[in-house]
């Protein structure tokens, strides 16, 4: 509503009309807040009245003085307290649970650790549960950030009854996690002396267990099943040596040769297995450490020359003359060249040329790794589950040259947990191109 100062300010006239006079009594005051302007006009009137009374009428000086302060009381009281309420409108809500000590405790926490107040609003929350939901907020209601049924139901159950609750949900973003969260009700002392009934929400990961279970049913199956048709082969070769061959030298060394291909292949199951348990065991927990490509790729080169001279086939590369450094684990990224420069080697070499390429980009964006052979191809159809555990698109050709049928499925594992992607083209008659994308490592500062 506008106030008397400004409605004359607006009369068009220019001599003021009614509200002259107000407009002149308050303009010295234009610049005190209304309240008080309006305080001060009344006792400036009352003033001027009691001054008048005192000189031309019978009322004397003390109860002129008296009479002033009551109307000066009247006048400015109303004034402190509507400022007072502006100021209590204006501040945050105080939350009652500000003790030092309550802090301290669910800032040392090593889980995130979350404390609500009866209404389910965060009191307190320490850094691991603000990295771990970062839409959570000091003094807003926990559930428009945690957004989970499961823990929605166990805070309203919390809250409710008063009783501790506990529950599992699955964490989805970045990578797969496996939580429990724990709600335990808290009786916390309060900044006036009382206590208050609190919420404390503590996150506890469960990944590496459940990982760990994973881990070991997967091996039981997948083990079991690959290792039944080469420790059937030995099995009888065993047997052949022990019975009808026994004396037969000429087949004794023959199949000596078979078995040790048999066991060799076993053994490298065993270890790619073995292998993609552990990848996938800290799949949840990105590599931090620096490492440079470049000697990486050379190193894994270098390793698998023999290997391209016994199949005849020439490894070109173009590799950067400056280090290309991104975070990761030297030996996971080890065995990732190694399997997919390996792979272009054994079913490629029909082409006679296997091609490595980095590329670096001049900015941001991926580092990229592309190896490309010239064999004979993939089918579309089997592109996308080239990656599947055990999954051969001959699997004669691929027992033939060795391979376990873990080895892209090792790759891809390896490219998640470095927040990585692997990208497979390939022409049926022009051979195929697997390329590994790696994010660029931040900066360092300081």
């Amino acid at each position: 509503m506008p106030t008397a100062a400004q409605n004359g300010g607006n009369d068009p006239s220019g001599k003021g009309g009614p509200m002259f006079a107000d407009v002149a009594a308050t303009s010295i005051f234009s610049s005190w807040p209304d309240r008080l302007r309006r305080a001060a006009i009344i006792l400036l009137v009352a003033a001027l009245a009691l001054i008048v009374m005192v000189a031309f009428g019978d009322v004397p000086m003390v109860h002129a003085l008296l009479a002033f302060v009551c109307i000066g009381a009247a006048a400015l009281v109303p004034w402190q307290l509507s400022n007072s309420l502006a100021r209590s409108d204006d501040s945050p809500v105080e939350i009652p649970v500000e003790a030092a000590a309550v802090r301290a405790v669910v800032g040392a926490m090593p889980d995130p650790a979350v404390l609500l107040d009866r209404a389910g609003r965060v009191i307190h929350l320490n850094p691991a549960a603000s990295q771990l939901a970062p839409a959570l907020r000091r003094n807003e209601l926990a559930q428009f950030a945690l957004r989970s049924p499961d823990i929605l139901t166990a805070l309203r159950e919390a809250i409710a009854t008063a009783q501790p609750r506990r529950t599992f949900f699955v964490d989805h973003v970045p990578v797969e996690r496996w939580m429990e969260l724990v709600i335990t009700p808290l009786v916390v002392p309060t900044a006036f002396g009382g206590s208050d009934l609190c919420m404390l929400m503590t996150f506890h990961d469960q990944t590496p267990l459940r990982r760990v279970e994973e881990m070991r049913v997967d091996f039981v199956a997948n083990a079991s099943h690959e290792l039944r048709t080469p420790l059937a082969a030995l099995s009888g070769f065993i047997d052949t040596l022990l019975g009808p061959a026994r004396d037969d030298a000429k087949a004794r060394e023959r199949f000596l040769g078979i078995m040790q291909t048999q066991a060799t292949r076993m053994a490298r199951l065993i270890d790619d297995l073995l292998s993609l348990s552990r990848v996938e065991l800290t799949a949840h927990v990105q590599p931090d450490t620096e490492v440079d490509l470049v000697p990486i790729i050379r190193e894994v080169i270098d390793g698998l020359e023999p290997l391209a001279t016994d199949r005849q086939v020439v490894i070109s590369t173009e590799l950067p003359a400056t280090p290309l450094p991104i975070a990761g684990d030297r030996e996971e990224l080890l065995r990732l060249f190694e399997n997919l420069i390996e792979n272009a080697l054994k079913y490629g070499a029909s082409g006679g040329r296997v091609e490595v390429t980095l590329f670096a980009p001049e900015t941001s964006g991926d580092a990229r790794v592309a190896v490309r052979d010239f064999g004979p191809g993939i089918a579309p159809e089997h592109l996308p589950r080239l990656t599947e555990r055990f999954y051969r698109v001959d699997i004669g050709d691929s027992r033939a040259q060795g391979g376990t049928g873990l080895g892209l499925s090792l790759v891809k594992h390896i490219l998640n947990r470095h927040r990585g992607r692997l990208q497979i083209d390939s022409v049926v008659g022009q051979g195929a191109t697997f390329t590994a994308h790696f994010p660029r490592a931040k900066p360092k500062t300081g």
